[in-house]
């Protein structure tokens, strides 16, 4: 489970839960905005893995390859406007996105941000080229109050409706 730096992070923790209760094995990877919305102290305490570093303060060597490896099925949520442009241009300048280019599996992208991000042309085009890829775009809730206060898409969807997205493509089942 990857989680981008948004205000939705906190809808990760809700996630990591309800996947756990499934009886699902979750790895969590945070990327660096993540940790200003939600601690990796709170992550850490509810999953047996969690990192957000490369290389951590320790000098220990994070091996993104091995977690690629290790994972049958890859959720980011939230995905940022940024990430999303990030994972489709093939950058790789943190663990998350390290290991989502190392990942050959099933990844499901669970767009958040605000209403004119998501309609932006830049970010559709985004999405487009995720889609075409390996990726399944969890769309998010088409119309909803934003953190912004502005109503429309963007909001990503709860984590009930992402869980039953991913059984829905027989993950978990």
């Amino acid at each position: 489970m990857g989680v981008g730096g948004g205000i939705a992070a906190y809808k990760g923790v809700v996630l990591l839960r309800a996947m756990q209760r499934k009886g699902w094995q979750v790895r969590v990877i945070l990327t660096p905005m993540a940790c200003r919305f939600v601690t990796p102290l709170t992550f850490s305490t509810l999953s047996e893995d969690c990192e957000w570093e490369v290389v951590t303060p320790e000098g220990r060597w994070i091996d993104h390859v091995e977690r690629a490896e290790w994972a049958d099925v890859m959720i980011i949520a939230p995905a940022t406007a940024h990430l999303i442009a990030r994972m489709a241009h093939g950058m790789a300048d943190n663990l998350l996105l390290l290991t989502y280019l190392s990942f050959a599996g099933k990844v499901f992208v669970a767009p958040a941000m605000d209403v004119g991000m998501y309609r932006h042309p830049a970010t559709q085009n985004n999405l487009r080229i995720l889609s075409e890829r390996r990726n399944h775009v969890v769309l998010p809730v088409e119309e909803g109050v934003l953190a912004s206060g502005l109503e429309g898409p963007g909001r990503m969807l709860e984590p009930h409706q992402i869980i039953a997205e991913l059984q829905a493509h027989g993950i978990g089942i």
